[in-house]
Protein backbone atom coordinates (compact mmCIF):
# COMPACT_ATOMS: atom_id res chain seq x y z
CA UNK A 1 0.00 0.00 0.00
CA UNK A 2 1.39 3.41 -0.72
CA UNK A 3 2.24 5.87 1.92
CA UNK A 4 -0.30 8.07 1.36
CA UNK A 5 -3.15 5.83 1.81
CA UNK A 6 -1.17 3.84 4.90
CA UNK A 7 -0.96 6.84 6.71
CA UNK A 8 -4.71 7.98 5.83
CA UNK A 9 -5.56 4.03 6.99
CA UNK A 10 -3.59 4.01 9.84
CA UNK A 11 -5.06 7.40 11.26
CA UNK A 12 -8.49 5.72 10.60
CA UNK A 13 -9.83 7.93 8.33
CA UNK A 14 -11.97 6.15 5.94
CA UNK A 15 -15.31 4.74 6.43
CA UNK A 16 -18.13 3.07 4.46
CA UNK A 17 -21.28 4.89 3.22
CA UNK A 18 -23.70 2.44 1.15
CA UNK A 19 -20.70 0.75 0.60
CA UNK A 20 -19.05 3.18 -0.92
CA UNK A 21 -14.88 4.55 1.07
CA UNK A 22 -15.23 8.06 2.16
CA UNK A 23 -12.59 9.67 3.96
CA UNK A 24 -12.61 11.90 6.76
CA UNK A 25 -10.91 15.38 6.78
CA UNK A 26 -11.70 17.08 10.18
CA UNK A 27 -15.51 18.13 9.80
CA UNK A 28 -15.69 17.06 6.11
CA UNK A 29 -16.27 14.12 4.52
CA UNK A 30 -15.73 13.11 0.98
CA UNK A 31 -15.92 10.14 -1.81
CA UNK A 32 -12.31 8.51 -1.96
CA UNK A 33 -11.79 8.22 -6.09
CA UNK A 34 -8.83 5.67 -6.79
CA UNK A 35 -10.07 5.55 -11.34
CA UNK A 36 -8.35 8.45 -13.00
CA UNK A 37 -11.16 8.77 -15.19
CA UNK A 38 -13.27 9.65 -12.35
CA UNK A 39 -10.24 12.08 -11.02
CA UNK A 40 -9.97 13.37 -14.49
CA UNK A 41 -13.65 13.91 -14.29
CA UNK A 42 -13.77 15.56 -10.72
CA UNK A 43 -11.45 17.96 -11.91
CA UNK A 44 -12.80 19.43 -15.45
CA UNK A 45 -16.12 19.34 -13.25
CA UNK A 46 -14.93 21.45 -10.63
CA UNK A 47 -13.01 23.66 -13.43
CA UNK A 48 -14.65 24.21 -16.31
CA UNK A 49 -18.46 24.18 -15.72
CA UNK A 50 -19.97 27.61 -16.11
CA UNK A 51 -22.11 27.59 -12.55
CA UNK A 52 -18.88 26.50 -10.80
CA UNK A 53 -17.57 30.13 -12.28
CA UNK A 54 -13.64 28.49 -13.29
CA UNK A 55 -12.64 29.98 -10.10
CA UNK A 56 -8.77 30.68 -7.75
CA UNK A 57 -7.02 27.62 -6.86
CA UNK A 58 -8.10 28.26 -3.60
CA UNK A 59 -11.92 28.18 -4.11
CA UNK A 60 -11.68 25.02 -6.57
CA UNK A 61 -10.01 23.81 -3.43
CA UNK A 62 -12.68 24.12 -1.07
CA UNK A 63 -15.38 22.72 -3.59
CA UNK A 64 -12.90 19.55 -4.49
CA UNK A 65 -12.59 18.68 -0.96
CA UNK A 66 -15.96 18.40 -0.21
CA UNK A 67 -16.69 16.21 -2.49
CA UNK A 68 -13.90 13.78 -3.34
CA UNK A 69 -10.13 12.71 -2.23
CA UNK A 70 -7.35 11.00 -3.47
CA UNK A 71 -3.61 10.97 -2.50
CA UNK A 72 -1.69 14.28 -3.47
CA UNK A 73 -5.45 16.29 -4.91
CA UNK A 74 -4.11 19.11 -3.55
CA UNK A 75 -0.60 18.62 -5.38
CA UNK A 76 -2.64 17.71 -8.32
CA UNK A 77 -5.26 20.34 -8.45
CA UNK A 78 -2.40 22.92 -8.01
CA UNK A 79 -0.77 21.80 -11.33
CA UNK A 80 -3.96 21.03 -13.16
CA UNK A 81 -5.31 24.91 -12.15
CA UNK A 82 -2.55 26.45 -12.98
CA UNK A 83 -1.73 24.78 -16.39
CA UNK A 84 -5.37 25.17 -17.32
CA UNK A 85 -4.93 27.12 -21.01
CA UNK A 86 -8.01 29.45 -20.20
CA UNK A 87 -7.13 30.51 -16.83
CA UNK A 88 -3.96 31.26 -17.90
CA UNK A 89 -4.99 33.56 -21.18
CA UNK A 90 -7.46 34.72 -19.20
CA UNK A 91 -6.40 36.03 -15.64
CA UNK A 92 -3.64 38.77 -15.68
CA UNK A 93 -0.68 38.20 -14.05
CA UNK A 94 -0.24 39.07 -10.47
CA UNK A 95 2.86 38.96 -7.68
CA UNK A 96 6.18 40.68 -8.86
CA UNK A 97 6.44 42.39 -12.35
CA UNK A 98 9.27 40.97 -14.22
CA UNK A 99 12.46 42.86 -15.31
CA UNK A 100 14.50 45.02 -12.62
CA UNK A 101 15.67 48.12 -13.94
CA UNK A 102 18.48 47.93 -15.93
CA UNK A 103 21.22 50.83 -15.57
CA UNK A 104 21.66 52.92 -18.47
CA UNK A 105 25.03 55.05 -18.71
CA UNK A 106 24.43 58.17 -17.22
CA UNK A 107 25.46 61.41 -19.17
CA UNK A 108 28.69 63.62 -18.09
CA UNK A 109 27.60 66.49 -20.36
CA UNK A 110 24.02 68.29 -21.08
CA UNK A 111 21.65 67.26 -23.99
CA UNK A 112 24.24 64.38 -24.39
CA UNK A 113 21.24 61.65 -23.13
CA UNK A 114 17.69 62.70 -23.63
CA UNK A 115 13.99 61.45 -23.13
CA UNK A 116 11.57 61.18 -25.75
CA UNK A 117 8.08 60.92 -25.35
CA UNK A 118 4.71 61.52 -26.91
CA UNK A 119 1.61 63.43 -25.59
CA UNK A 120 -1.50 62.67 -27.84
CA UNK A 121 -5.51 62.93 -27.82
CA UNK A 122 -5.25 66.41 -27.56
CA UNK A 123 -8.01 68.72 -29.02
CA UNK A 124 -6.68 70.14 -31.93
CA UNK A 125 -4.91 73.65 -31.14
CA UNK A 126 -3.07 76.54 -33.15
CA UNK A 127 -2.59 77.42 -36.92
CA UNK A 128 -1.89 74.12 -37.86
CA UNK A 129 -4.88 72.23 -35.82
CA UNK A 130 -1.75 70.35 -33.27
CA UNK A 131 -3.13 67.32 -31.79
CA UNK A 132 -0.61 66.50 -29.90
CA UNK A 133 3.39 67.83 -28.49
CA UNK A 134 6.47 65.69 -28.24
CA UNK A 135 8.31 65.84 -25.38
CA UNK A 136 12.10 65.75 -25.11
CA UNK A 137 13.78 66.24 -21.97
CA UNK A 138 17.62 66.16 -21.23
CA UNK A 139 18.81 63.76 -18.63
CA UNK A 140 21.76 65.38 -17.06
CA UNK A 141 19.98 68.90 -16.52
CA UNK A 142 16.18 68.26 -16.58
CA UNK A 143 16.24 70.59 -19.02
CA UNK A 144 13.01 70.07 -21.30
CA UNK A 145 11.50 71.12 -25.26
CA UNK A 146 8.17 71.01 -25.55
CA UNK A 147 7.54 70.60 -30.13
CA UNK A 148 4.15 70.99 -30.89
CA UNK A 149 2.90 68.20 -33.16
CA UNK A 150 0.57 65.70 -34.97
CA UNK A 151 -0.47 62.32 -33.73
CA UNK A 152 -0.20 61.51 -37.51
CA UNK A 153 3.64 62.31 -37.84
CA UNK A 154 5.93 60.57 -39.77
CA UNK A 155 9.50 59.38 -38.58
CA UNK A 156 10.91 61.71 -40.90
CA UNK A 157 8.28 64.78 -39.89
CA UNK A 158 9.84 64.23 -35.92
CA UNK A 159 13.18 63.91 -37.98
CA UNK A 160 12.80 67.55 -39.40
CA UNK A 161 10.78 69.19 -36.14
CA UNK A 162 14.05 67.44 -34.12
CA UNK A 163 16.13 69.29 -36.90
CA UNK A 164 14.82 73.00 -36.65
CA UNK A 165 14.43 72.91 -32.54
CA UNK A 166 17.20 70.53 -30.79
CA UNK A 167 19.95 69.99 -33.04
CA UNK A 168 20.34 73.64 -34.01
CA UNK A 169 20.63 74.79 -29.96
CA UNK A 170 21.33 71.22 -28.19
CA UNK A 171 23.69 69.39 -30.75
CA UNK A 172 22.75 65.77 -31.77
CA UNK A 173 22.32 63.10 -28.19
CA UNK A 174 24.63 60.66 -27.74
CA UNK A 175 21.32 58.21 -26.59
CA UNK A 176 18.12 57.94 -26.73
CA UNK A 177 15.58 56.33 -24.71
CA UNK A 178 11.66 56.22 -25.71
CA UNK A 179 9.22 53.77 -25.93
CA UNK A 180 8.57 54.05 -29.44
CA UNK A 181 9.01 51.25 -31.66
CA UNK A 182 12.65 50.44 -33.28
CA UNK A 183 11.17 50.41 -36.58
CA UNK A 184 10.48 54.29 -36.14
CA UNK A 185 13.32 55.56 -34.03
CA UNK A 186 15.82 53.69 -36.44
CA UNK A 187 13.63 55.24 -39.61
CA UNK A 188 13.76 58.57 -37.31
CA UNK A 189 17.62 58.54 -37.16
CA UNK A 190 18.26 58.05 -40.75
CA UNK A 191 16.15 60.62 -41.68
CA UNK A 192 17.93 63.09 -39.20
CA UNK A 193 21.55 61.77 -40.52
CA UNK A 194 20.64 62.47 -44.07
CA UNK A 195 19.02 65.62 -43.30
CA UNK A 196 22.33 66.84 -41.52
CA UNK A 197 23.80 65.28 -44.74
CA UNK A 198 26.62 63.09 -43.18
CA UNK A 199 27.98 59.98 -44.65
CA UNK A 200 29.00 58.85 -41.01
CA UNK A 201 26.83 55.52 -39.24
CA UNK A 202 24.42 56.20 -36.61
CA UNK A 203 26.42 55.45 -33.60
CA UNK A 204 23.61 57.02 -31.57
CA UNK A 205 21.69 53.83 -28.78
CA UNK A 206 18.43 53.12 -28.43
CA UNK A 207 17.13 52.16 -25.04
CA UNK A 208 12.83 50.68 -25.90
CA UNK A 209 12.44 51.48 -21.98
CA UNK A 210 11.85 54.67 -20.01
CA UNK A 211 12.89 54.95 -16.33
CA UNK A 212 9.83 57.96 -15.45
CA UNK A 213 11.77 60.87 -16.17
CA UNK A 214 9.16 61.89 -19.26
CA UNK A 215 5.98 60.28 -17.46
CA UNK A 216 6.66 62.51 -14.96
CA UNK A 217 7.52 65.54 -16.78
CA UNK A 218 4.19 64.60 -18.81
CA UNK A 219 2.50 64.37 -15.20
CA UNK A 220 3.86 67.41 -14.41
CA UNK A 221 2.84 69.52 -17.94
CA UNK A 222 -0.97 68.43 -18.16
CA UNK A 223 -0.96 69.63 -14.60
CA UNK A 224 -0.34 73.04 -15.41
CA UNK A 225 -2.31 73.23 -18.77
CA UNK A 226 -4.78 71.94 -16.62
CA UNK A 227 -4.85 74.82 -13.89
CA UNK A 228 -4.72 77.51 -17.25
CA UNK A 229 -7.18 75.14 -18.72
CA UNK A 230 -10.05 74.28 -16.39
CA UNK A 231 -12.78 73.60 -19.26
CA UNK A 232 -11.00 72.42 -22.35
CA UNK A 233 -8.30 73.24 -23.52
CA UNK A 234 -8.54 77.06 -23.94
CA UNK A 235 -7.52 80.18 -21.77
CA UNK A 236 -8.64 83.45 -21.04
CA UNK A 237 -6.29 85.87 -19.36
CA UNK A 238 -6.83 88.77 -17.42
CA UNK A 239 -8.12 90.69 -20.53
CA UNK A 240 -10.01 88.32 -22.24
CA UNK A 241 -8.13 87.33 -24.64
CA UNK A 242 -8.24 83.28 -25.51
CA UNK A 243 -5.47 81.08 -25.76
CA UNK A 244 -5.26 77.51 -26.88
CA UNK A 245 -2.48 74.60 -25.42
CA UNK A 246 -0.36 75.36 -28.20
CA UNK A 247 0.02 79.03 -26.94
CA UNK A 248 0.54 78.22 -23.42
CA UNK A 249 3.44 75.58 -24.10
CA UNK A 250 6.27 78.01 -24.18
CA UNK A 251 5.46 79.15 -21.12
CA UNK A 252 5.05 76.06 -19.72
CA UNK A 253 8.68 75.31 -20.28
CA UNK A 254 10.06 78.63 -19.01
CA UNK A 255 8.56 77.70 -15.79
CA UNK A 256 9.63 74.07 -15.71
CA UNK A 257 13.27 75.23 -16.80
CA UNK A 258 13.52 78.03 -14.52
CA UNK A 259 12.51 76.08 -11.12
CA UNK A 260 14.29 74.30 -9.11
CA UNK A 261 14.42 70.62 -9.40
CA UNK A 262 14.09 67.86 -6.67
CA UNK A 263 16.88 65.56 -7.83
CA UNK A 264 19.64 68.02 -8.84
CA UNK A 265 18.37 71.05 -6.18
CA UNK A 266 18.98 73.36 -9.00
CA UNK A 267 17.07 74.89 -11.98
CA UNK A 268 17.79 73.22 -15.19
CA UNK A 269 18.53 76.33 -16.76
CA UNK A 270 21.32 76.89 -14.56
CA UNK A 271 22.82 73.02 -15.38
CA UNK A 272 22.32 73.95 -19.06
CA UNK A 273 23.37 77.26 -19.45
CA UNK A 274 25.14 78.38 -16.33
CA UNK A 275 22.68 81.35 -15.74
CA UNK A 276 18.47 81.65 -15.52
CA UNK A 277 17.06 83.20 -17.96
CA UNK A 278 15.05 86.77 -17.05
CA UNK A 279 12.08 86.60 -15.96
CA UNK A 280 9.30 89.30 -15.36
CA UNK A 281 9.90 89.14 -11.69
CA UNK A 282 13.60 89.60 -11.89
CA UNK A 283 12.81 93.35 -13.22
CA UNK A 284 11.70 94.37 -9.95
CA UNK A 285 15.35 93.81 -8.57
CA UNK A 286 16.37 96.46 -11.47
CA UNK A 287 17.92 98.91 -8.87
CA UNK A 288 20.41 96.36 -7.40
CA UNK A 289 24.13 96.37 -8.30
CA UNK A 290 24.56 93.37 -10.09
CA UNK A 291 27.91 91.38 -9.97
CA UNK A 292 29.52 90.56 -13.32
CA UNK A 293 31.77 87.37 -12.70
CA UNK A 294 34.97 86.87 -14.10
CA UNK A 295 35.30 83.96 -16.97
CA UNK A 296 37.01 82.14 -14.19
CA UNK A 297 34.62 82.67 -11.77
CA UNK A 298 31.55 81.73 -14.12
CA UNK A 299 33.25 78.32 -14.91
CA UNK A 300 33.84 77.48 -11.76
CA UNK A 301 30.29 78.22 -10.76
CA UNK A 302 29.22 76.39 -13.70
CA UNK A 303 31.36 73.31 -13.03
CA UNK A 304 30.18 73.21 -9.22
CA UNK A 305 26.38 72.91 -10.75
CA UNK A 306 27.39 70.12 -12.95
CA UNK A 307 29.26 68.52 -10.19
CA UNK A 308 26.61 68.75 -7.98
CA UNK A 309 23.79 67.62 -10.50
CA UNK A 310 25.56 64.11 -11.78
CA UNK A 311 26.46 63.37 -7.88
CA UNK A 312 22.65 63.89 -7.14
CA UNK A 313 22.14 62.04 -10.43
CA UNK A 314 23.93 59.26 -9.35
CA UNK A 315 22.48 58.86 -5.91
CA UNK A 316 18.69 59.20 -7.13
CA UNK A 317 19.57 56.79 -9.34
CA UNK A 318 20.48 54.30 -6.99
CA UNK A 319 17.85 55.13 -4.85
CA UNK A 320 15.43 54.33 -7.68
CA UNK A 321 16.76 51.56 -8.69
CA UNK A 322 16.02 49.85 -4.85
CA UNK A 323 12.64 51.30 -5.10
CA UNK A 324 11.93 49.53 -8.74
CA UNK A 325 13.49 46.17 -7.50
CA UNK A 326 11.45 45.77 -4.44
CA UNK A 327 8.32 44.93 -6.78
CA UNK A 328 10.36 43.79 -9.24
CA UNK A 329 12.04 39.95 -10.40
CA UNK A 330 14.52 39.01 -13.00
CA UNK A 331 12.70 36.32 -15.01
CA UNK A 332 14.84 33.01 -16.11
CA UNK A 333 13.76 33.15 -19.82
CA UNK A 334 15.50 31.09 -22.33
CA UNK A 335 15.30 30.45 -25.85
CA UNK A 336 13.07 27.42 -26.55
CA UNK A 337 10.69 28.68 -23.95
CA UNK A 338 6.39 28.69 -24.66
CA UNK A 339 5.11 32.18 -23.35
CA UNK A 340 1.92 34.40 -23.49
CA UNK A 341 2.08 37.30 -24.49
CA UNK A 342 0.31 40.06 -22.94
CA UNK A 343 -2.75 41.81 -25.01
CA UNK A 344 -2.41 45.47 -24.01
CA UNK A 345 -0.19 45.93 -27.42
CA UNK A 346 -2.30 44.69 -29.55
CA UNK A 347 -5.44 46.61 -31.07
CA UNK A 348 -6.22 44.67 -33.87
CA UNK A 349 -8.65 42.10 -31.67
CA UNK A 350 -12.30 42.40 -32.01
CA UNK A 351 -14.55 42.14 -29.57
CA UNK A 352 -14.66 44.75 -26.43
CA UNK A 353 -11.45 45.01 -24.68
CA UNK A 354 -12.92 44.14 -20.99
CA UNK A 355 -14.09 40.85 -22.68
CA UNK A 356 -10.62 39.99 -23.85
CA UNK A 357 -8.52 37.38 -22.74
CA UNK A 358 -6.19 39.33 -20.77
CA UNK A 359 -3.02 36.50 -22.65
CA UNK A 360 -2.09 35.68 -26.15
CA UNK A 361 0.06 32.34 -27.40
CA UNK A 362 1.46 30.55 -26.74
CA UNK A 363 4.58 31.59 -28.69
CA UNK A 364 8.16 30.22 -28.97
CA UNK A 365 11.01 32.71 -27.29
CA UNK A 366 13.40 33.21 -30.19
CA UNK A 367 16.23 35.18 -28.94
CA UNK A 368 16.69 37.30 -25.39
CA UNK A 369 17.00 40.85 -26.15
CA UNK A 370 19.42 42.22 -23.34
CA UNK A 371 17.43 41.38 -20.17
CA UNK A 372 14.22 42.95 -20.64
CA UNK A 373 12.77 42.53 -23.72
CA UNK A 374 12.66 39.01 -25.65
CA UNK A 375 11.60 38.23 -29.41
CA UNK A 376 9.00 35.54 -29.88
CA UNK A 377 7.84 33.60 -33.28
CA UNK A 378 4.56 35.42 -33.86
CA UNK A 379 1.73 33.19 -36.08
CA UNK A 380 0.62 34.26 -39.06
CA UNK A 381 -2.50 36.14 -37.85
CA UNK A 382 0.05 38.59 -36.19
CA UNK A 383 3.11 38.21 -38.81
CA UNK A 384 2.78 42.37 -39.38
CA UNK A 385 3.55 42.81 -35.26
CA UNK A 386 6.80 43.68 -34.10
CA UNK A 387 7.93 40.68 -31.99
CA UNK A 388 9.72 42.28 -29.79
CA UNK A 389 8.35 42.61 -26.09
CA UNK A 390 9.72 43.89 -22.99
CA UNK A 391 9.66 40.69 -20.27
CA UNK A 392 7.01 42.84 -18.04
CA UNK A 393 4.51 41.98 -20.66
CA UNK A 394 5.32 38.27 -20.92
CA UNK A 395 5.08 35.06 -18.44
CA UNK A 396 5.54 31.91 -18.97
CA UNK A 397 3.45 29.19 -20.58
CA UNK A 398 2.73 25.88 -18.91
CA UNK A 399 1.60 22.77 -20.55
CA UNK A 400 0.32 19.11 -19.32
CA UNK A 401 -1.66 17.77 -21.59
CA UNK A 402 0.38 14.31 -21.64
CA UNK A 403 -0.72 14.40 -17.63
CA UNK A 404 -4.14 15.61 -18.05
CA UNK A 405 -5.99 14.40 -21.71
CA UNK A 406 -9.08 14.62 -20.60
CA UNK A 407 -8.89 18.41 -21.30
CA UNK A 408 -6.40 18.35 -24.79
CA UNK A 409 -8.21 20.34 -26.94
CA UNK A 410 -7.35 22.37 -30.02
CA UNK A 411 -6.80 26.31 -29.44
CA UNK A 412 -9.09 28.72 -30.39
CA UNK A 413 -6.92 31.29 -32.40
CA UNK A 414 -8.46 35.02 -32.15
CA UNK A 415 -10.56 37.18 -34.30
CA UNK A 416 -8.46 39.76 -36.28
CA UNK A 417 -9.98 43.04 -36.85
CA UNK A 418 -9.75 43.58 -40.13
CA UNK A 419 -9.30 47.32 -40.83
CA UNK A 420 -11.23 49.02 -44.17
CA UNK A 421 -9.62 51.31 -45.71
CA UNK A 422 -11.62 53.69 -44.94
CA UNK A 423 -10.45 53.29 -41.13
CA UNK A 424 -6.58 52.48 -42.02
CA UNK A 425 -4.34 55.37 -40.59
CA UNK A 426 -3.19 57.24 -43.54
CA UNK A 427 0.24 58.45 -43.59
CA UNK A 428 0.04 61.12 -46.22
CA UNK A 429 -1.96 61.76 -49.61
CA UNK A 430 0.26 61.46 -53.14
CA UNK A 431 -2.08 63.30 -55.50
CA UNK A 432 -5.74 64.03 -56.35
CA UNK A 433 -7.67 62.99 -59.86
CA UNK A 434 -11.24 63.99 -60.90
CA UNK A 435 -13.32 60.99 -62.51
CA UNK A 436 -17.33 61.18 -63.33
CA UNK A 437 -19.68 58.40 -61.27
CA UNK A 438 -23.12 58.44 -61.36
CA UNK A 439 -23.19 61.91 -63.81
CA UNK A 440 -21.20 63.71 -61.31
CA UNK A 441 -17.63 65.24 -61.11
CA UNK A 442 -15.96 63.30 -58.19
CA UNK A 443 -12.32 64.54 -56.70
CA UNK A 444 -10.60 61.51 -55.48
CA UNK A 445 -7.16 61.21 -53.25
CA UNK A 446 -4.48 58.80 -53.84
CA UNK A 447 -3.86 57.54 -49.94
CA UNK A 448 -0.59 55.88 -48.78
CA UNK A 449 -1.27 53.76 -45.62
CA UNK A 450 0.69 53.66 -42.72
CA UNK A 451 3.29 51.16 -42.40
CA UNK A 452 2.15 50.19 -46.24
CA UNK A 453 3.70 50.27 -49.22
CA UNK A 454 3.19 51.79 -52.80
CA UNK A 455 1.91 49.37 -54.01
CA UNK A 456 -1.09 49.47 -51.39
CA UNK A 457 -1.99 53.28 -52.12
CA UNK A 458 -5.75 53.33 -52.79
CA UNK A 459 -8.10 56.18 -54.19
CA UNK A 460 -10.35 57.45 -51.65
CA UNK A 461 -12.84 60.21 -51.80
CA UNK A 462 -12.64 63.05 -49.36
CA UNK A 463 -14.87 61.97 -46.70
CA UNK A 464 -13.54 58.16 -46.51
CA UNK A 465 -10.16 59.38 -45.68
CA UNK A 466 -9.68 59.09 -42.12
CA UNK A 467 -8.12 62.73 -39.97
CA UNK A 468 -9.02 64.05 -44.33
CA UNK A 469 -9.14 67.76 -43.04
CA UNK A 470 -4.89 67.17 -41.46
CA UNK A 471 -3.93 65.31 -44.81
CA UNK A 472 -5.77 67.27 -47.05
CA UNK A 473 -4.32 70.50 -45.73
CA UNK A 474 -0.91 69.15 -45.94
CA UNK A 475 -1.23 68.22 -49.25
CA UNK A 476 -2.34 71.12 -50.45
CA UNK A 477 0.47 73.46 -48.62
CA UNK A 478 3.03 70.81 -50.36
CA UNK A 479 1.38 71.72 -53.37
CA UNK A 480 1.49 75.40 -53.20
CA UNK A 481 5.33 75.10 -52.07
CA UNK A 482 5.88 72.75 -55.29
CA UNK A 483 4.27 75.65 -57.47
CA UNK A 484 6.09 78.29 -56.35
CA UNK A 485 9.47 76.82 -56.95
CA UNK A 486 8.48 76.33 -60.57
Amino acid sequence: MDEPWLRAYKDNKFFLVDGLPYHREKHTSALTVVDRDHISLILQECNYCPYMGHMSEDRTKGRIASTAWWPKWEQELSEYHNTCERFQKANRKHGKKYGLLQHIEEPKHPWETINMDWVTGLVPGGKESYNSFLIIVDRFSKSMRCLPCHKEDTAMDTALLFWNIIISTCGVPKIIISDRGPEFTSEFWTNLYDILGTKLASSTAYHPQTDGLSERMIQTMEEILRRFCSYGMEHKDHEGHTHDWVTLLPAVQLASNTSQHSTTGKTPALVEKGWNPLLPVDHLKKNLPTIHPTAKDFHDMWKRACDTAANCIAEAKEYNKQRWDKTHIQPDFKEGDQVLVSTLKFDNLKGPKKMRDSFLGAFTIIKLIGKNAVEVKLTEEFSKKHPVFPVSLVKPYFQTEDKFPSRRRKPTPPEILEVEDSHRPVRKIIRASKIRLDGKDQRQYLARFKNQTADKDKWLAEDSIPDGNLHLRRYRASRSTDQSHQ
